[in-house]
């Protein structure tokens, strides 16, 4: 069983025993819809496993805290498609305005100078502060670089 994160948590359940509490910072970290709460919430109700979520203030040993719940849920996943389609939006208006997401690319000459430092004994971190990109992409422009030597 997957959540909203990736995080498989049948290996969670199997861990739990009777008794135990099954706790969230928010509602919306453990499901990515009110079907998959409520899968999961079974789950916990037939290994009697409680469950608490931090941040939304309910605990589902009591009537009112399942009551709450149920509610809770159906609003997070409304939450969740709000905030996606908003995003969707935004993309789609910057889109027409011309806006292209990510970061802008880097251009040849900046990426053979990159290289020249590198084989000069200058570290991936020092440069990468000095260009004010990752470590890991001026190790992908290095490999880039490898890959082109080798082509040619």
């Amino acid at each position: 069983m997957e959540g909203g994160c990736g995080i498989n948590k049948s290996n969670t359940f199997k861990a739990a025993a009777p008794c135990d509490r099954f706790v969230v910072y928010k509602l919306d970290r453990i499901a990515r819809s009110t079907k998959e709460l409520y899968q999961l919430t079974d789950e916990m109700v037939k290994r009697q496993v409680d469950f608490v979520s931090i941040r939304d203030s309910f605990d589902t040993t009591t009537p009112t805290g399942r009551a709450m719940f149920g509610m809770l849920a159906v609003f997070a996943e409304i939450e969740r498609d709000i905030i996606q389609q908003r995003t969707k939006a935004g993309l789609e208006a910057a889109r027409k305005r011309g806006r292209i997401g990510g970061r802008p690319a880097i251009d040849t000459y900046t990426k053979r100078r990159i290289v020249k430092l590198f084989e000069s004994g200058e570290s991936a971190m020092d440069i990468a502060k000095e260009y004010g990109i990752g470590r890991s992409t001026i190790y992908k422009i290095l490999n880039e670089n490898k890959k082109d030597a080798i082509l040619k």
